[in-house]
């Protein structure tokens, strides 16, 4: 099963393996089973595989080389962030997407991953002392030049989207989106009419509505011990959200995980979820979601138990929600 990345992009998996959680931010990993896992996806037919250049500053990209030796190149579809600075200790130092910047992040991105080109890039956010124009045309002239084969954006508004767009066609929005991140239903509609896909991460809300958190987890070591729905109060409440989306799947016969994924696969097809998944158990439950059908009715009765604005706590914290671009489209229409 396979859907299109925008008009122009290309064909894949339909659902898609983020692999950011294997080297970075949810606390440590096993090497091997990350290996083993990336093998299992591409075994079970993904062939997205979504990556950063600073997902542990080229850990992840390496990561990923290794587990792609012996496998076609053609078969497997690259998606890969650049543009965000980091610092030995791992700290964040902003943002740069200048054309210098880019080419040298395209370098060093292809060296790392063993590629002579990438299928999917993108900044991974807006540089605000950069215009979008001159990051897109910088990177129309790599796509010419053959290094790049598509070019995608993330977490942008859409009126930076349109101006990309007007430079060179943007095959996809990648954007956080899940049933208790909702904002995304608003643009879906012009998203089509401009031929763009959107590649969906946060599915199950880094872990939070995947049926296998827990009070006990909370202030963890981890990303999640700085994001807001997982503090306090607001992990209370939503961790009873999360109990509704129970009651629902054990009617199904299927987990919170695959009833969260699948939600996010029938709201357009034009949507194509990333799952983060970091060993072979968890990517079997996820993939598990590609064959659950979900009706007009069931998709009614999960907006009536979440609706949008249900989750306590915003998305990420104050510091870095002002790093969102897209958010300035989410605070002009309420």
């Amino acid at each position: 099963m396979t859907r299109k990345l925008g008009t122009d992009g290309p064909a894949v998996s339909a659902i898609g393996l983020g692999a950011m959680g294997m080297s970075d931010l949810y606390g440590p990993s096993d090497r091997a089973e990350s290996i083993a896992t990336l093998h299992a996806a591409l075994e079970a037919g993904v062939n997205l595989i979504d990556t950063g250049d600073f997902y542990g500053s080229g850990h992840n990209e390496m990561l990923i080389a290794e587990a792609l030796a012996g496998h076609r190149r053609e078969d497997v579809v690259l998606s890969v962030k650049f543009g965000a600075l980091r610092d030995p200790a791992g700290g964040w130092g902003g943002n740069d997407c200048s054309p210098r910047a880019m080419k040298n992040s395209l370098a060093q991105s292809m060296q790392r991953l063993r590629t002579d080109y990438i299928d999917v890039y993108r900044p991974a956010r807006l540089d605000p002392n950069v215009p979008i124009e001159d990051t897109v045309g910088a990177m129309a002239e790599m796509v010419q030049a053959g290094y790049i084969r598509h070019i995608g954006l993330s977490e942008v508004s859409m009126e930076t989207l349109r101006r990309a767009h007007a430079v060179h066609p943007i095959a996809d929005l990648q954007i956080e989106y899940s049933v208790i991140s909702r904002s995304p239903d608003a643009i879906l509609n012009e998203l089509r009419d401009l031929g763009v896909g959107l590649t969906a991460y946060g599915v199950l809300s880094r872990g939070l509505i995947s049926g296998h958190w827990n009070k006990a987890r909370e202030g963890e070591r981890d990303f999640r011990a700085i994001n807001p729905r997982f503090q306090g109060e607001n992990l209370d409440h939503n961790l009873q959200l999360v109990e509704r989306l129970r009651a629902m799947a054990q009617a199904k016969g299927i987990t919170v995980a695959q009833l969260a994924i699948a939600w996010v696969m029938a709201r357009d097809p034009l949507v194509v979820p990333l799952v983060g998944a970091r060993t072979r158990e968890r990517l079997g439950e996820s993939l598990g979601a590609g064959t659950v059908q979900l009706s007009k009715e069931d998709m009614r009765e999960i907006d009536q138990a979440l609706p949008h604005g249900a989750a306590a706590g915003e998305r990420y914290n104050a510091y870095l929600m002002q790093g969102l671009d897209s958010e300035a489209r989410t605070a002009a229409n309420g």
